[in-house]
């Protein structure tokens, strides 16, 4: 299903896929389902005569089937919409682009990390260019690109930022998520029927074709479950033992969640400079509204004192940073950090120089010395490779606490601008996330 809202936002991954076709055969497009994929794509084949075959139809899958290479065999631009569907026809693509070696042969997008499939007969190493496609991220929403990793990386500590952005409308942009349906809608309850209804086709169409799943009240248990731990410690044993289930059956699902774009896992950093920072991964949901709806929150509620807003808001701003990375300048890396003494920092962006960006968030308007704990623990070990350590809060002054420590606005994550960023689309687009 295909949204139809208005006309198209702009999208920051726009300039990346435009790019990439100039000098790259296949240009895979992939990111969760009704993120907005078809329509990126429709606007990067505009004016190239395109030839378009969407693999959701019953008919094109079929005939996708009976005769994959012709099926590809098309002299222009070929599009093809949920290539995961018939992911054999990527043999077939190989074939013709080795023959053919022109680039802005083939576009795709997929809903599922299509390499991972285990149906998968080949790959197109070297002849295709990947670029993750999001939810809409704040900035998108909002009609700007964001540009907060670009801005501390280039600033550091020096960054300022105010903000506007009240403490409810956070929640606001919280329950609501990213999704251009779910932004289309205005009424909460419509998009409850959206996000319930995106769950559940989730399940029962994707994640049963990539693994064949007979008891889906077990995935729906462990979605509900990840919901409430959205932006915190992963353990799996934890889930095993509170579902019921094998250890080896949630890793499974978690894998399964992750390759359909519903969950993501933050890997754990630690440059050896602690024998004591533990490995176990965060994991965070994709999107903010689908984690606030699955354990019955909306913007109101989750501001209540027994709400939920805290690793909601967590989750929220890890994604953020997540989509952010796409597009950044640099070619940057998402972390958390936690010692087994208890010792956390939400987030850690690392560049290639091994340069690092320490965020903490905290979902209230007001900071103190206590909440740098991890923050100055890290900058301590990392010396001058330490270039700020941020607190980023719902109020609405950037305040200094000392040497590279800030508290920061969270809004500057879609609001912070830097001056004249210089576009370099290519290590940006074929970076992972």
């Amino acid at each position: 299903m295909h949204t139809s809202s208005g006309p198209a936002r702009p999208r920051n991954a726009e300039i990346l896929v435009a790019e990439a076709l100039e000098d790259t055969r296949v240009v895979l497009v992939n990111g969760a389902r009704q993120c907005g994929k078809s329509t990126l794509v429709k606007v990067a084949a505009k004016g190239r005569d395109a030839e378009w075959r969407d693999l959701d139809t019953a008919l094109t899958r079929q005939a996708a089937l009976d005769d994959p290479d012709g099926f590809v065999d098309f002299p222009g631009l070929m599009v093809i919409d949920e290539i995961q569907r018939s992911p054999d026809l990527l043999l077939s693509i190989k074939a013709q682009v080795d023959r053919d070696p022109r680039p802005g042969r083939y576009l795709l997008t997929g809903s599922a990390r299509v390499l991972g499939l285990r149906a998968l007969p080949d790959t197109l190493v070297g002849r295709m260019e990947t670029i993750e496609l999001w939810p809409f991220s704040q900035g998108e929403i909002d009609g700007a690109t964001d540009h907060f990793i670009d801005a501390v990386f280039a600033e550091g500590a020096d960054l300022r930022h105010t903000s506007t952005v009240s403490r409810a409308e956070y929640a606001d942009r919280v329950a609501r998520g990213g999704f251009p349906e779910a932004v289309a809608r205005t009424n909460d309850k419509r998009r409850r029927v959206f996000f319930n209804s995106y769950v559940s086709d989730l399940v029962a169409r994707d994640v049963q074709q990539l693994s064949e799943i007979e008891r889906t009240t077990e995935i729906r248990a462990l979605i509900q479950m990840l919901a409430a731990r959205s932006g915190q410690l992963l353990s799996t044993s934890t889930l095993s033992r509170e579902l019921g289930l094998a250890t080896t059956t949630i890793t499974r699902y978690l894998a399964l969640l992750e390759e359909v774009f519903l969950i993501k896992r933050i890997p754990a950093w630690s440059r050896n400079i602690s024998t004591r920072a533990t490995a176990i991964p965060k994991v965070s949901f994709v999107d903010s509204g689908i984690a606030a709806n699955e354990i019955g929150a909306d913007a109101r509620s989750m501001l209540r004192p027994t709400g939920q807003f805290g690793p909601l808001f967590e989750g929220f701003v890890l994604m953020e940073l997540a989509r952010q990375l796409t597009w950044a300048q640099e070619d940057i890396q998402l972390f958390h950090y936690r010692t087994k003494d208890q010792v956390e920092v939400d987030a850690v962006l690392e560049n290639r120089r091994g340069k690092v960006v320490a965020i903490e968030v905290k979902a209230a308007s007001t900071v103190g010395t206590n909440d740098f704990r991890g923050l100055r623990h890290l900058a301590e070990r990392l010396g001058d490779d330490f270039l700020a350590g941020i607190v980023m809060h719902t109020g609405q002054q950037t305040l200094p606490f000392g040497p590279k420590m800030l508290a920061m606005p969270a809004a500057a994550l879609w609001e912070a601008r830097v001056a004249a960023v210089p576009h370099n689309a290519t290590c940006a687009a074929t970076r992972p996330v």
